[in-house]
């Protein structure tokens, strides 16, 4: 079943934007969208909560069923699923993991036509990892093998056509102790070239010194997108897309762009200041990043890209609200493109 294409930024029906774009979200189950995206009558009564604690600080999460999927892709048409940076799909015995119980639910409720793009594990793509407050080297970065075994044949096993992409996010690296953006570059030239060719790959560098020629011409060789994220540590994404020729790296003419955190904030403020995620922040929203964005929408559309942007609550408060403000600059901006 295709689900209806409409158009409606003030309702937040986004999926009638445009053909080539593809308006989605990081993550979907907040209990703050509810009268935005969820109805009121089905799940206020199906809120679970759960306790985090982040930065010295404790938050209450208030989270819907995951069959709440569905209501999510009546308005967008692609969403990002993130817990599985978290965990493998696999256990390093084989065994199911958590993550991967978690996605078969959602391969459950999500229709034919909806695109999922997923987070690979941390654990094969950080060349150091957080351990006791400590950063320490990882023995697993880059491992082919266990990419394989633990993640992508089960992912694509459980989605099948559904998945469109997968983000491989590499850790911002301080200058001291930073290796060289060749050295980098080679390290993934090795991994593309082991792991299963496909061309849903795309590649998240969070270190700005790493966005050079070296490491474009290896993504280019793969076909693997470069993934225009805006971020605390990164420069603009107009910036970024320049970086890179304004090229669109992906072999199946993919582009992924994500809006996480406004510049200079790091992650745990970024958390406080959006917590619960119900309204956006005053002062928060970077208005560059939603021209920037919408640009970006137009040269893929020209290029004959299919463009799809990932929005985080982190990046002003509430995810469909800053959708919502990206629907109508696009239409305003870009109005010619739509006929």
């Amino acid at each position: 079943m295709v689900r209806t294409e409409l158009l409606d930024p003030g309702g937040f029906y986004f999926r009638g934007l445009h053909p080539r774009i593809f308006l989605g979200t990081a993550s979907d189950r907040y209990a703050g969208w509810i009268g935005q995206i969820y109805s009121k009558e089905r799940y206020e009564k199906q809120i679970s909560r759960r306790s985090r604690k982040l930065g010295g600080h404790s938050y209450i999460e208030e989270m819907l069923p995951v069959d709440s999927v569905e209501e999510y892709f009546d308005h967008f048409r692609v969403l990002e699923l993130d817990f599985t940076f978290y965990r493998p799909l696999l256990e390093p015995d084989g065994q199911p993991s958590q993550s991967f119980h978690v996605l078969e639910r959602y391969s459950k409720h999500v229709k034919e036509g909806d695109r999922l793009v997923l987070k690979v594990p941390q654990a094969l793509f950080a060349q150091k990892i957080l351990q006791r407050g400590v950063f320490v080297g990882n023995d697993l970065y880059l491992d082919t093998e266990l990419f394989r075994r633990w993640f992508y044949q089960p992912a694509v096993e459980l989605l099948g056509t559904r998945l469109r992409g997968f983000i491989f996010e590499q850790e911002y690296r301080r200058k001291q102790g930073r290796i060289s953006p060749e050295e980098v570059a080679e390290g993934l030239n090795r991994f593309f070239a082991g792991i299963p060719k496909d061309d849903r790959y795309h590649v998240e560098l969070r270190t700005e010194a790493y966005l050079s020629p070296s490491m474009f011409r290896v993504l280019e060789r793969h076909g693997v997108g470069q993934v225009l994220s805006h971020w605390t540590w990164l420069p603009p994404l107009a910036t970024q897309f320049q970086l890179s020729g304004r090229r669109f790296l992906n072999a199946a003419g993919d582009c992924i762009v994500r809006l996480m955190t406004p510049k200079g904030v790091r992650y745990e403020k970024a958390y406080a200041r959006t917590h619960p995620f119900g309204a956006l922040v005053d002062g928060m929203l970077d208005r560059d990043m939603v021209s920037d964005t919408v640009t970006i929408m137009e040269a893929g559309i020209r290029e004959g890209v299919d463009v799809h942007v990932i929005v985080n609550n982190r990046a002003g408060g509430n995810a469909p609200l800053i959708a919502k403000l990206l629907a109508e600059q696009f239409c305003k901006q870009a109005g010619d493109l739509r006929s």
